[in-house]
């Protein structure tokens, strides 16, 4: 029996996103580098590595092209259409901010999403990057040129046949796109080195995992322009726009300007027949983070996740199995422990000592350092060198969100540096329920403790409405709200 595979897509998808993801999560390099050598094509080499993304550490999976092949663009300004190329320096931070992904048409081979090539103008690798779209004169090919470079690839049925289904899948979606036959769509060269290495791959990682169910909820893309070979197109761009309406999947828009889903990532989802609804509950056996390449406000990460659909009453985890993770409140004390499915699995910690700030700044501070997305602000006295008193800021916060509020830190508080760590932690499961008091309806929250058991917490705010409203004691209230929930 196969595996069930969960990807999720907050922050875009891509192929080398999604190659990486799935090697982070279990699958065989070795086998996939088997596989890769026996692919008719030169003029790259695969570096698969790790590297930093919002504090995260994820695996990378680079197709570094060669220098015949290879062309400079690093440019976000230029490719978002902001203006003329320039030549400038390529800041490193942990990961190379390079683009690697082509596998579209001949008209918009443009995408930058995490990362990916734009045809006519891209590279892999060096520190410095050049935006003035160079045209070598490479060949071109057309599906079926790719489709006989995936038949002549050592590859095991089922990874044969997903490859090809994401090859047809972008070739209909370039044709549309450009008002061509199927037959004239045509892939650049560099570009069809690129998507084709990726393709492979993510056929053969998919294979090696055994993975024969796909569950992805929703795609996430970003907004703006993008500046293609023959000029600039909105994102989501048409090739990706193409595979979504022909194949139904679900797309939201992010507030990003940038291109979060590539059409090979969107190809990825429909050749595989994802389902959108993950089970009510399932254990999560491995985690995969697989980086992309672009930084955006959003960090470029793909989370794959296999796992197991568990009952409804939970009795099939495996004794001294902690990860079982539901995705809503289940309310059933056979259940076990459980984890919220709102809260993050994985969170990051954000940490700074100040010594210079009144007390109105800082107020000020935690407040916009919340509105950036802070899911706790704490202040805790400290004394730093010399004896001073200080101020320890200290930020819980969800990985999407680290870098606006760390941004937020450094530009509403007087401190030159931010300490950061990941951290994983347990959150009871919880849900929303109202109790009835002689005075009204108080809302409350109920958690559910490791023994099975439950405990409740009124609403605060709403209790002491009543008392003012009412004209009793508070304690009055929560007395009566207490009752009502035993």
């Amino acid at each position: 029996m196969g595996k069930t595979l969960y990807l999720d897509c907050t922050n875009g998808i891509s192929g080398d996103m999604a190659v990486a993801a799935l090697i982070d999560a279990g699958a065989n390099e070795a086998r996939l580098r088997d596989a890769l050598a026996t692919l008719p094509v030169g003029g790259y080499e695969v570096r698969v590595g790790r590297v930093s993304k919002a504090g995260l550490d994820c695996c990378d999976f680079d197709v570094v092209l060669d220098a015949e092949h290879e062309n400079h663009d690093h440019d976000m300004a230029y490719l978002h259409g902001g203006g003329s190329s320039h030549v400038g320096e390529h800041a490193h931070e942990h990961e190379h901010e390079h683009e690697h992904e082509h596998g579209h048409g001949h008209g918009h081979g443009c995408h930058d999403e995490a990362g990916h090539h734009h045809h006519g103008s891209a590279h892999h690798g060096d520190g410095y990057g050049h935006a003035h779209g160079h045209d070598h004169h490479h060949e071109h090919r057309a599906p079926g040129d790719l489709d006989r470079m995936i038949d002549a690839c050592q590859l095991a049925p089922r990874a044969r046949d997903l490859a090809h289904r994401m090859v047809d899948i972008l070739a209909h979606a370039e044709a549309k796109a450009h008002g061509v036959a199927l037959d004239e769509v045509h892939f650049h060269e560099v570009g069809a080195v690129d998507s084709i290495v990726d393709i492979v791959s993510v056929a053969v990682c998919l294979d090696d995992l055994d993975v024969t169910r796909v569950i992805v909820p929703r795609l996430v893309d970003g907004r703006g322009t993008i500046r293609c070979q023959h000029g600039i197109i909105p994102v989501p761009v048409p090739a990706t726009l193409n595979i979504v309406e022909a194949h139904g999947l679900s797309l939201s828009i992010c507030d990003v300007e940038g291109e979060l889903v590539t059409p090979t990532g969107a190809a990825i989802v429909a050749a595989v027949n994802a389902e959108r609804e993950l089970p009510a509950r399932f254990c999560v056996k491995r985690v995969g983070l697989g980086a992309g390449k672009r930084a955006y406000e959003r960090p470029s990460i793909l989370r794959a996740m296999v796992i197991e659909e568990l009952p409804a009453d939970g009795r099939a985890v495996p004794e001294g199995d902690v990860s079982c993770c539901p995705s809503r409140f289940s309310g059933d004390p056979a259940a076990g422990p459980t984890i919220g499915a709102d809260a993050p699995e994985r969170i990051v910690r954000l940490e700074c000592d100040i010594d210079d700030a009144t007390g109105e700044q800082l107020a000020y501070a935690a407040e916009r350092v919340r509105e950036a997305g802070a899911r706790e602000v704490h202040w805790v006295p400290v004394f730093t060198k010399k004896e001073r008193p200080a101020w320890q800021l200290q930020v819980v916060a969800a990985a999407a969100d680290v870098d606006a509020v760390e941004r937020a830190i450094l530009l509403e508080t007087t401190t030159i540096g931010v300490r950061r760590w990941a951290c994983e932690r347990t959150v009871l499961a919880r849900e929303a329920c109202e109790l009835e008091t002689p005075w009204g309806v108080v809302r409350a929250k109920r958690v559910e403790l490791p023994d099975g058991t439950s405990r409740v917490k009124p609403e605060f705010a709403d209790c002491a409405a009543i008392a003012r409203r009412e004209g009793i004691p508070l304690q009055r209230v929560v007395s009566e709200a207490g009752r009502a929930a035993r």
